[in-house]
């Protein structure tokens, strides 16, 4: 089975650039499933209905969240009513929505999408691992998938392998920048660290530069507004054999 995994789409011209791609990404590849990481989708960050729709009808199959994901409230009514789009399944119980899902197609294994929120630096309410832990016997799913949004590296690592042999694969995003680590875990798991981004690649972290800079340098309060620049899709593409869960490759991707 092939699977993308899109990183964290950023504003409108990620928005936008993704929807233009994901046909020639899905003549490329020959995807299964298609995950992407939707928390900045909208100009400024949190995610819209507008956006979450438009990379729906582009293709994308399932959207997680992040640490901006519940900033929008107009999306909550969608967290509510639909099951392909998930926020971090460690946020506090009455958060609107679900943290997991099931990609359900005939023809196809089943496959749980779970998005998760690290501990260090986020505002969550229960532990990652803890969470996972809570989570897997309810699961049933040859293929399990892991949005791991965090900021740490270290945590994502840790994650990584605390999960090796338990789940298919655990992908970190929230960085905006793509790691080089790629690799099959000892248990079958594959791991990146983060997918990386999808969003004006000639930024900061998808903000205009002289915003960043001025923020940095100054430690004055600055809006941050998103770069109009050309942009870069970045994600990895999975090869899992549904018959054991585990990963048979992983490799990075990159299209500009």
């Amino acid at each position: 089975m092939r699977i993308i995994m899109l990183g964290d789409v950023v504003g409108r011209g990620g928005t936008g650039f993704v929807c233009r791609r994901l046909r020639s990404l899905r003549q490329l590849y020959a995807p299964d499933l298609i995950v992407a990481n939707g928390e900045n989708a909208s100009e400024g960050n949190g995610i819209l209905p507008t956006e979450a729709q438009a990379l729906f009808d582009a293709g994308v199959d399932i959207l997680t969240l992040g640490n901006h994901g519940l900033r929008r409230r107009e999306i909550y009514p969608m967290l509510e009513d639909r099951e392909d789009i998930i926020r971090p399944a460690n946020l506090h119980p009455e958060a609107p929505g679900r943290g997991w899902t099931v990609f359900d197609k005939p023809g196809l294994p089943r496959v749980a999408v779970v998005n998760l929120l690290g501990s260090v630096f986020m505002d969550w309410h229960q532990s990652p691992f803890d969470a996972m832990d809570a989570l897997l016997p309810r699961i049933d799913a040859p293929v399990i998938l892991v949005d791991f949004h965090a900021e740490a590296t270290s945590e994502k690592v840790a994650l990584g392998f605390y999960l090796d042999g338990r789940v298919s694969a655990v992908a970190g995003t929230h960085t905006h920048i793509q790691t080089a680590d790629e690799r099959i875990l000892p248990g079958g798991t594959a791991y990146i660290t983060d997918l990386g981004m999808c969003g004006p690649f000639q930024s900061v972290l998808g903000v205009k530069p002289e915003l960043a800079i001025r923020r940095l340098r100054t430690g004055l309060p600055t809006r941050f507004e998103n770069d109009p620049g050309g942009c870069r899709l970045s994600g990895a593409l999975l090869d899992i054999d549904p018959a054991t869960g585990r990963a048979a490759g992983i490799q990075r991707i990159n299209l500009e």
